[in-house]
């Protein structure tokens, strides 16, 4: 299994593949993108099945990146011929173009033209006509291709044409490490504050106009260098697992006025942790949240510090949201992402296919 060590794909990959080792599957994960933190190191020691194998090629979506995307993908080669797996789970598009010898399942979490589309409301540049050819080979060269919402997978397609038999495999958290506290006034949110798509802007525009304290957790530095930073939210900077869950815990409301979130896993973490949600209107965000979910146009600030307001005043409309969203995310869990997936594999490889005796106590 492949992962990258900036942004969600990480917490996917780490959840998935602790999964599976606890269900006997020994779990090769190949790592690129920036070198582990000391917490993604202690994330992985809890899982004793499964291998690390650490590289920092950058990754397809950052700049000028070919010839690190083709010395990974030497890499991965060499790494098939050694484990010698029965399934290659790639979780970037351009691997799936390579000649692996065992089954190919890419899992499409985001792309650079659906961003794009979503964040500037146009198609990419000719410049991205390089990534849109590598992605297309990547999609054509799968055995299956997946994606965490229907309304992912269905942007594939248009964007790059390519041809490939697609399921959808939702995310899941376990919802021991996300819980209700004791909940206090303030507003919180996660993500990258330089990536557009996230939107924490409108929460930094609109910030002081609450009553409330607005929390933001994230980085400010984009991986070219550059930082944006906020002027009216309080910034707590990349925070460890543990203190994410504590501030999801202790925070009553979670904003994310998203323009593009395929899942949204810093969203399900939120709501297992009894924060009422207020979401970027988006396809996906809706597909996942339902009614479970307070919207707002991503754009709109006066609507999205109405709808802040609103909660910050009402406080049993707040708590019917929060005990929906958590209800909602109990669904989303870790056993269920797992079930799918190794049902999606069982698909590509005999040797994920139950034993009699499996069958019998899934029946």
């Amino acid at each position: 299994m492949t992962a990258d060590t900036v942004g969600g794909v990480w917490t996917y990959a780490v959840e998935l593949a602790g999964a599976l080792s606890r269900r006997g599957h020994a779990v090769h994960l190949a790592t690129m993108g920036a070198p582990l933190r000391a917490d993604q190191r202690q994330q992985l020691a809890r899982h004793a099945g499964v291998v690390l194998h650490e590289s920092a090629f950058r990754l397809e979506w950052m700049a000028d990146p070919w010839q690190d995307v083709d010395r990974a993908g030497e890499w991965l080669l060499a790494l098939e011929r050694e484990v010698r797996p029965q399934l290659v789970h790639l979780n970037q598009f351009a691997f799936g173009a390579l000649p692996f010898q065992a089954p190919k399942l890419v899992v499409a979490h985001s792309c650079v033209l659906s961003w794009w589309q979503a964040v500037h409301g146009e198609p990419a540049p000719a410049e991205w006509s390089g990534y849109r050819d590598r992605v297309a080979a990547g999609l054509a060269g799968a055995d299956l291709v997946a994606a965490p919402t229907q309304a992912m997978l269905d942007t594939l397609v248009p964007n790059y044409g390519a041809s490939f038999r697609g399921v959808v495999l939702p995310n899941g958290r376990t919802g021991a490490l996300f819980r209700p506290g004791a909940k206090e006034p303030a507003v919180f949110s996660a993500g990258r504050f330089w990536d557009q798509a996230k939107n924490l802007a409108a929460l930094d525009a609109v910030a002081t106009a609450l009553p409330w304290p607005v929390r933001v957790a994230g980085s400010c530095t984009a991986p070219d260098g550059q930082r944006r930073l906020p002027a009216a939210v309080q910034l707590l900077g990349e925070l460890p697992s543990q203190d994410l869950a504590r501030e999801m815990g202790r925070a009553s409301i979670y904003a994310l006025p998203a323009r593009y979130e395929p899942f949204g896993l810093s969203v399900l973490e939120a709501a297992l942790s009894g924060c009422a949600l207020v979401l970027g209107d988006i396809p996906s965000l809706r597909e996942v949240w339902g009614p479970a979910a307070v919207f707002v146009p991503p754009d709109d600030h006066a609507a999205l510090q109405a709808a802040l307001q609103r909660l910050v005043q009402r406080p049993d409309e707040r708590s019917r949201l929060a005990a929906a969203a958590r209800q909602r995310a109990l669904a989303f869990s870790t056993d269920r992402m797992l079930a799918a997936c190794l049902e999606a594999y069982a698909g590509l490889s005999s040797a994920f296919q139950p034993t009699p005796e499996e069958e019998l106590q899934c029946a």
